[in-house]
């Protein structure tokens, strides 16, 4: 519960961080409101052309009559746009932080400076940061879609689908978001996303603490694009709390912890 509470506290500490440094709040918002154009784009094409896409995906139904084709259609359509925002919802802040990873880069140094002293990075170039990333970001996207079939499937159960398990869908969102947004202060330490991953399921509580609050903030609109510098500068103070300055990659990072991490898994 301690954990919980926590991860809390860091939502409230980066927002207040945001809040005193507007000119760094303006700058983290540019690539929200990109992604936002880009996805308010896509949603209006998918709306325009859902009804051509219903009826070229049916055409068992084009020698219905009246209501059946019509109703057929609407289903499908409307579960279309459903997916649609669903999936906007999930991946908007993945693509945001894909698209800003310089802004949010330097925003979360300029966090860690005001803290008292920012590792210095590995020394890569821009364009391989960017890879990394993409790769890490396909990487937890994956892990999110498993859990997410397995939800809907239990979603199915009497009674606990109703109640237990979309408690435990926002938990699971929550988390990784957490994974997410804590991406550039790893990366710093040269911490690999699988290495992420086992500090932040060591400190559940706090992982989900952080990231569930901001999950159910984020469906009201527009809040993601106003949210998104103080939700950088709370996980990059979470992360200077959690993760050694240090790196933690190693030879055998990508199959398994190394020294370090071990040290700092046991530590917690």
């Amino acid at each position: 519960m301690r954990d919980l509470v926590a991860g809390i506290r860091y939502v409230g500490r980066g927002v207040r961080w945001a809040a005193q440094h507007g000119r760094w709040w303006g700058f983290g918002l540019i690539p929200a409101l990109i992604a936002l154009v880009l996805y308010a784009g896509a949603m209006v094409a998918l709306v325009l052309g859902a009804g051509e896409f219903a009826a070229w995906a049916t055409p068992f139904a084009d020698g219905w009559g009246s209501p059946w084709q019509g109703l057929l259609r609407g289903v499908f359509v409307a579960l279309l746009l459903a997916g649609g925002l669903t999936l906007s919802v999930l991946t908007f802040t993945a693509v945001t932080l894909l698209i800003g990873d310089p802004f949010y880069e330097s925003l979360s140094e300029h966090v860690e400076e005001g803290e008292g002293g920012c590792p210095p990075g590995p020394d890569r170039p821009l364009w391989r940061e960017i890879g990394i990333a993409l790769r890490d970001m396909v990487h937890v996207l994956l892990r999110a879609a498993g859990f997410g079939v397995l939800l809907f499937l239990l979603g199915f159960l009497p009674v606990v689908g109703q109640t237990v398990v979309p408690v435990v869908g926002f938990c699971v969102s929550g988390f990784f978001l957490t994974v997410e947004l804590t991406t550039a202060a790893m990366q710093r330490r040269d911490v690999p996303v699988r290495a992420r991953l086992r500090l932040l399921r060591g400190r559940l509580g706090l992982a989900i603490g952080f990231g569930t609050p901001l999950v159910l903030l984020f469906l009201i609109p527009f809040a993601a694009v106003v949210l998104m510098p103080g939700a950088v500068a709370g996980a990059t103070l979470l992360v200077r709390d959690l993760a050694p300055a240090g790196p933690v990659a190693g030879p055998a990072a990508a199959d398994g912890a190394g020294p370090e991490e071990q040290a700092v898994s046991a530590s917690w």
